[in-house]
């Protein structure tokens, strides 16, 4: 019995470490929900972007980008990608490549703003039910390694078995 009590008591200590560590909340505060890009809601010099959550409208504004001019962006502020794999307006993004390259989701009509053309905007179904924001047919993305507004890191580089490129609002790539 002696030995049991400080075993137990390990493990309860592991255990609530465990439930600490994975916590509980969502605190993306994603670009479903208005919010489009960053995970967490504080200050900071960077964020990550994302796009999981899906409690709202996906928001889609356009942005002057000092080196590719106009491209759409989410409502933060960080640059919407389409992926070259992608067709037939489907995505080809999934498991590690979406952890990467996170969908904009939406839970409702998408929005557009600030010059964002809603003619353009739409919705395609992922494998796993959730409903993702295309624009010009195109489903869009975030990169994990534009850490602020206006980064564009993810353009023009191939990643998961082809190109990315950020949008212009008339649907096309930038001539960067």
């Amino acid at each position: 019995m002696t030995k049991t009590l400080p075993a137990i008591a390990i493990l309860a200590v592991g255990a609530a470490l465990a439930v600490a560590g994975c916590g509980g909340g969502n605190d993306n505060g994603s670009s479903a929900n208005n919010s489009g890009g960053a995970y967490g809601s504080g200050g900071g010099a960077t964020t990550k972007p994302a796009s999981t959550a899906t409690s709202g409208p996906g928001i889609v504004s356009v942005d002057d980008n000092p080196k590719l001019g106009k491209i759409i962006v989410n409502s933060r502020g960080f640059t919407l990608y389409y992926f070259h794999k992608d067709k037939g307006g489907k995505s080809s993004c999934y498991g590690a490549c979406a952890g990467v390259w996170p969908p904009l989701l939406t839970s409702g009509a998408p929005k557009g703003m600030n010059g964002a053309q809603a003619s353009k905007l739409g919705t395609t179904k992922r494998t796993d039910g959730s409903v993702q924001v295309t624009y010009a047919g195109f489903p869009l993305y975030t990169y994990t390694l534009d850490t602020k507004p206006g980064d564009i890191k993810g353009n023009d580089i191939d990643s998961f078995g082809a190109e990315w490129y950020a949008l212009q609002p008339n649907g096309q790539e930038p001539k960067d």
